[in-house]
């Protein structure tokens, strides 16, 4: 089980400008290819910055003439790597408040772009894919859980899942982990266990405790 990656779903061949690109250039560009920000790279392809939209309308609000990318862009240019994971990028997005990610190479060229836009596809994984990924990945391989003793619903990527675990202490750690399947956006635990072994010591079924098993919530 793991995180999509940068390099699953970044954008190859990021549209990017040399220094030396004009103003009026670099506002069509992000017309054109209908983006926030484009990086700004020397002759090697390595990043030196980046200018976004938002450099271009305040370069125009000052009554500034209309300078080239060097003198617009905002450096250095915040990168992200093609084998990080996507909640990564996205921690580095938010941190940064930016849009956009160039992503580099073991070079320092510039190989793609994340967008937030990419990020958002995530979050339209089919119910099927997300489904499966739960019963194979986090039940079967991870808490060798038998899938015949769970069941697990997924719609619109809102998953409750249901049925019996041996243990008690598996609860938070099943639901936890289905949390983090990506475009899964939230779990409702419905799940009941057979032995509670987060009291003192003791291995009793909780039945047996005189303690029903533990219903559905």
């Amino acid at each position: 089980m793991r995180h999509r990656s940068v390099a699953d779903l970044m954008t190859p061949d990021a549209v990017a400008v040399a220094p030396g690109t004009a103003f009026k250039e670099i506002a069509r560009l992000l017309d054109e290819f209908g983006i926030s920000a484009v990086p700004v790279v020397d002759v090697d392809g390595r990043p030196l910055g980046v200018v976004s939209e938002a450099d271009l309308v305040r370069r125009q609000a000052s009554g500034g003439g209309a300078p080239m990318a060097e003198g617009l862009m905002t450096s250095p240019a915040v990168v992200a790597r093609p084998e990080w994971s996507v909640v990564k990028a996205a921690r580095v997005m938010e941190k940064n408040r930016i849009k956009r990610l160039p992503v580099t190479d073991d070079a320092g060229r510039v190989i793609g772009v994340l967008s937030r836009s990419d990020l958002i596809q995530l979050f339209l994984r089919r119910d099927r894919a997300i489904q499966e990924e739960i019963l194979e990945d986090v039940l079967t391989r991870t808490l060798r859980l038998s899938p015949a003793a769970l069941s697990v619903e997924v719609a619109d990527g809102r998953v409750t899942l249901s049925g019996t675990v041996p243990r008690r202490s598996l609860v938070p750690v099943t639901v936890r982990l289905c949390e983090s399947v990506d475009g899964v956006v939230d779990v409702t635990d419905r799940l009941t266990f057979t032995w509670d072994d987060t009291v003192g010591s003791s291995r009793e079924p909780s039945a047996a405790a005189g303690e029903a098993p533990r219903g559905a919530r």
